[in-house]
Order: C-alpha cells, then sequence, then structure tokens
C-alpha cells in the first residue's frame, strides 16, 4: 500500500486521525479480500470482453492525441510547468530518462505531475469518453456499472479526477503556447474531450453532477478550490515572466511555492 507525500500529514499528522486512516485502511483490506465476489463467473467473461473492447478504444484514442498529433510535445511543454518541475530537488531519480524532451522518455510521475498542476489531469481521463460513447451495447455497460466493483472503482477514479480538473484554468495554461493555430487546434481536442468523458460519466451513474453520490468528497474538493485557483493564476504568471526572461530569483521560487501549494491542495501529484 503506498500513500503519497501530499496526503501523509492530513491523514497520520495526529493519533486519531492516524488511528481513524489505519482503521479505514485495514477494513477495507479484510472486505476485499474475504468477500466472495458478487459476479457470476459467465457475467464476468461477458464483462472482461467489454471492458477489453473499450480500453482498445480509450489506448487508441489517448496514443492518437499524444503521439500522433503533430505539435503536441511543444504544446505540453508550454502549457505545463514540465521544466519547472524537472528543477526541482524531489524524487530519486530525474524527470526523463535520457537527455532528449520525447515525451516517451519522460518518467511516469512528471508527467502526470505536470497536467495535474496545470488542471487538465489529462492522463487520468484523456480517451474515455470517446471509448464509452462507442462502445454499442449500452445495456451491457449499464449491467457493469452496477454490478462489478472493478468498474464501478474506475469510474470512482475517473470521477475524481474530473472533479479536480478546471477548462477554464487549463485554458489559461494553453495561453503559454505562443502558436495560437496549435493551441487552438489541442485545446480544443481536450476541451471536447473533457466534456465527453463528463457526460458519458454522469450518464452511466446517473447523477446530474461531478460527485453527487459522494457529498463528504464533492464539498471537500469544492472547499478546497477557491484556495487552489489563485495559486493556479500566480504560476500562470510567474511562468510567463520566468519565459519571457526575467532572471529574478524569486519568480524561480515562487514558481516552485505554488507547486507545493496545488499539490497540497489537489492532494495528488502522480
Amino acid at each position: 500500500i503506498t500513500e503519497q507525500g501530499e496526503v501523509i500529514a492530513s491523514k497520520y499528522g495526529t493519533p486519531a486521525g492516524a488511528a481513524a486512516s489505519l482503521e479505514t485502511m485495514t477494513a477495507a483490506t479484510v472486505l476485499a479480500s474475504l468477500a466472495p465476489t458478487p459476479v457470476p463467473p459467465a457475467d464476468l467473461a461477458r464483462f472482461r470482453a467489454a471492458m477489453a473492447e473499450i480500453s482498445a478504444a480509450g489506448f487508441a484514442a489517448y496514443r492518437g492525441l499524444v503521439y500522433e498529433t503533430g505539435g503536441f510535445n511543444a504544446f505540453f511543454r508550454a502549457a505545463t510547468p514540465i521544466t519547472e518541475i524537472a528543477e526541482l530537488n524531489i524524487g530519486s531519480r530525474p524527470a526523463s530518462r535520457t537527455r532528449s524532451d520525447r515525451i516517451e522518455d519522460l518518467r511516469a510521475i512528471p508527467w502526470v505531475f505536470s497536467w495535474a498542476q496545470a488542471r487538465f489531469m489529462l492522463p487520468g481521463w484523456f480517451g474515455t469518453g470517446d471509448a464509452l460513447a462507442a462502445f454499442a451495447d449500452r445495456g451491457l455497460l449499464s449491467a457493469m456499472v452496477a454490478s462489478w466493483p472493478f468498474l464501478q472503482t474506475t469510474l470512482s477514479n475517473l470521477e475524481q479526477v474530473l472533479a479536480k480538473s478546471d477548462m477554464g484554468t487549463a485554458a489559461r495554461y494553453a495561453s503559454l503556447v505562443p502558436d495560437e493555430a496549435l493551441r487552438r487546434t489541442i485545446f480544443g481536442r481536450i476541451d471536447d474531450g473533457w466534456t465527453r468523458t463528463r457526460d458519458q460519466l454522469l450518464d452511466l451513474t446517473g447523477q446530474s453532477a461531478l460527485l453527487d453520490r459522494s457529498p463528504a468528497l464533492q464539498r471537500s474538493v469544492r472547499l478546497r478550490l477557491p484556495y487552489i485557483d489563485p495559486l493556479n493564476e500566480l504560476q500562470i504568471d510567474l511562468i510567463r515572466r520566468r519565459r519571457a526572461g526575467d532572471a529574478d530569483p524569486r519568480i524561480a521560487e515562487g514558481i516552485h511555492l505554488t507547486i507545493n501549494g496545488i499539490a497540497a491542495g489537489l492532494r495528488n501529484t502522480g
């Protein structure tokens, strides 16, 4: 079991909080280990076959954007603080496996972390909306959502990522991309993909808004966002000034402080 560093203090900062967190974790582990599977074997085979089809469609959509769209790497490096994150003294390994700037050589954590900082959260959801929309057997899909814990958990994680993303803030990060045509093309695809994914998720789960089924989590996210949003705006301004050539060391320090603050507020780094 792995706990991300930015949630350690909130979960284990006090004896009572640590005891409650360990109790919840232990109970969930025991329940998952001992409870019989609720899905009959015949249905499970159908569900897995359907999931393989959905996964393949999502995989194709994701790779189509990230690896097969001209200029995507340039968009990524301009619209996220990946360069600034690579300069942080965190982790035991450099951000990239080689000296190249290819996406293929970037390690997973800085890749996910940079998209999270810019509020795209792209690796956590892109392609899912296309895949779900393309799956023809809606009755089977509804049955999977209703009775398969694996898919329920997957959609729950997807929902949290969507709730923490913000296409309005992401658009302001995209304004850092100097090529206007490239910015419009790629951000337009991302924005459309986000809307499609949200709509598919809400339709499958019967909700009118994200996290309606989890009011405590919904409230927690909404309470944190007013503190995160100004940090995003400050980070965008500082990155713009630094990339324009302002060498004031306080700007670099400010960017690093906003990175820490946004990560603490979102409670996920990648």
